[in-house]
């Protein structure tokens, strides 16, 4: 039986060296697209009709702009209103990376940190970014509230600095923590059912109580995958609220 940490191995699909770079289309690559693909077909395909009366896919669809576009509202302010489109994408993506993972025999790269890290850094540039236009070198204001005392500003300073710059690390590492251990953790489980079964000679009554164990831990990561895409998401409402008000 394949080991807990083997479903989270990078796998080669098409080798692609260019140079002295590695870009071999790989399992994790797949996944992404595929969660690219059906997140746009649920989206398009859905609300194609524009009926009156929604029908299943249609709900599903405007349930989740409904969602986003709320949680734009309430935690990025309405200046964020046309980052919306933005903060979408980002939630939907890792949504479904999140889901699609909990396949068997598919691919969770929201359980690589590399991949995790990419997307905070990119949310991190994109808002530092937001904030330098908007607000121009006032931005540096950022990391000394207003009203602070002078006195305190060789302390003040390298904290704000500090819990500015970790954000990115903070915002991937609670994302691929969380998918690795949830995964590694239903790994582990379905193997002690099948040893149980094994040891029991096969009788059902034997395997009942961990197969019913694995279904509810399969029903917690399918809540933590909806979970951890809205904090992924929500915190990025946040940094990108920072940046549109300041302090």
């Amino acid at each position: 039986m394949a080991g807990p940490l083997e479903q989270f191995e990078i796998k080669r699909l098409v080798n692609l060296p260019v140079g002295n770079l590695d870009l071999s289309f790989t399992n994790s690559s797949l996944w992404m697209v595929i969660a690219v693909v059906a997140s746009t077909a649920l989206l398009v395909y859905g609300m194609r009709g524009r009926a009156l009366v929604p029908g299943r896919l249609q709900s599903i669809a405007e349930l989740l702009y409904e969602f986003v576009a709320e949680m734009v509202r309430d935690n990025a302010g309405p200046q964020a209103r046309k980052f919306f489109p933005f903060i979408f994408t980002l939630f939907i993506f890792v949504l479904f990376g999140n889901v699609l993972g909990l396949i068997p025999g598919s691919f969770t790269f929201t359980s690589h940190i590399i991949v995790t890290f990419a997307m905070a850094l990119f949310v991190f540039v994109v808002v530092t970014i937001v904030a330098f236009v908007k607000h121009g070198l006032h931005f540096f204001h950022f990391f000394l509230p207003h009203g602070t005392p002078i006195w305190l500003a060789p302390l003040i300073v390298p904290i704000e600095l500090i819990s500015y710059f970790v954000r990115p690390i903070s915002l991937s590492i609670r994302l691929f923590a969380n998918m690795l251990a949830g995964h590694t953790m239903m790994k582990v489980f379905a193997g002690f059912t099948v040893s149980m079964v094994a040891a029991g000679g096969g009788m059902a009554a034997v395997g009942l109580l961990p197969v019913l164990l694995n279904v509810a831990l399969f029903a917690l990561e399918f809540l933590v995958a909806g979970i951890q895409a809205y904090i992924f998401a929500l915190l990025s409402c946040v940094y990108l609220r920072d940046a549109l008000e300041m302090h």
